[in-house]
């Protein structure tokens, strides 16, 4: 009878399958991040066929998708630097390509000029914001993250901000939400909270009191419930909540860089 297989010989055997290939318990985030990426796409597919609702549908449905992803592979211990690198392709995609094209096809496109470079700088800058993210994932002095903080607003909640003049013209069927006049300064200025440095709240900064948990898992289901039945006004509702918290993450970061 042959004698089992040597320790050495099976970490040979999983080392040769890590080089060779991607390990399954990293198929599950990896193909979350995927399908955030086709629901992108497919937001553009439904704006060119004018069905607004589900194009900013399948942008919200990418970006639930992009918020899951991460956690499913911190969960599994599935982190690769392939899913980082699909990761950061998906969201230039899902959350600056598409809702560029969406508010372009939307609005934009009747811009006597500049309409098109609108729609680019929305693109462009949620790109160079990866692009900056990525190049620091390394670094060893990060002020922003070490305390907790994002640097500039993060691409998903840029596309559900850059879509708040669509949320206007859906509650409230006045056509002036939707002259491009009013939707190019918008989407110009959220491509600059984008590439800009000013620190925004990220999840590792929020801390819950274990007073508070079960008044915050109410009001994620009351959240959920609202979205359902009124999608487009909750979602106004939650752009401008994080609208103020901006000032507020300046303070915050302000003080926790005054404490060392």
């Amino acid at each position: 009878m042959a004698d089992d297989a040597s320790p050495a010989a099976e970490d040979t055997e999983v080392e040769r399958r890590r080089i060779g290939g991607i390990p399954l318990r990293a198929f599950a985030p990896n193909a979350i991040t995927a399908l955030a990426l086709c629901f992108g796409l497919t937001g553009v597919r439904f704006a060119i066929g004018e069905e607004w609702e589900k194009a900013l549908a399948a942008i919200i449905f990418a970006g639930v998708l992009d918020g899951m992803d991460g956690r499913i592979a911190r969960l599994l211990r599935a982190q690769s630097k392939f899913g980082a690198e699909l990761d950061s392709l998906s969201d230039v995609i899902a959350f600056g390509v598409a809702p560029a094209m969406i508010l372009f096809l939307w609005s934009l496109d009747n811009a006597p000029k500049f309409g098109w470079t609108a729609a680019l700088a929305l693109a462009v800058c949620c790109a160079l914001r990866l692009a900056r993210f990525n190049s620091r994932m390394d670094a060893d002095f990060q002020p922003h993250k070490s305390a907790g903080f994002n640097t500039g607003i993060p691409a998903p909640a840029g596309a559900g901000m850059a879509f708040v003049p669509v949320y206007l013209w859906l509650v409230t069927a006045n056509d002036l939400f939707r002259e491009w006049y009013v939707v190019m300064p918008w989407a110009l200025g959220i491509a600059m909270l984008m590439i800009s440095a000013i620190p925004t709240y990220s999840w590792a900064s929020i801390r819950l009191r274990r007073s508070w948990r079960l008044f915050a898992l109410a009001g994620v289901g009351l959240l959920g419930a609202a979205l359902v039945t009124a999608p487009w006004l909750t979602l106004l509702a939650v752009c401008a909540v994080y609208a103020a918290t901006l000032p507020f993450g300046l303070a915050s970061y302000a003080r926790v860089k005054r404490r060392g």
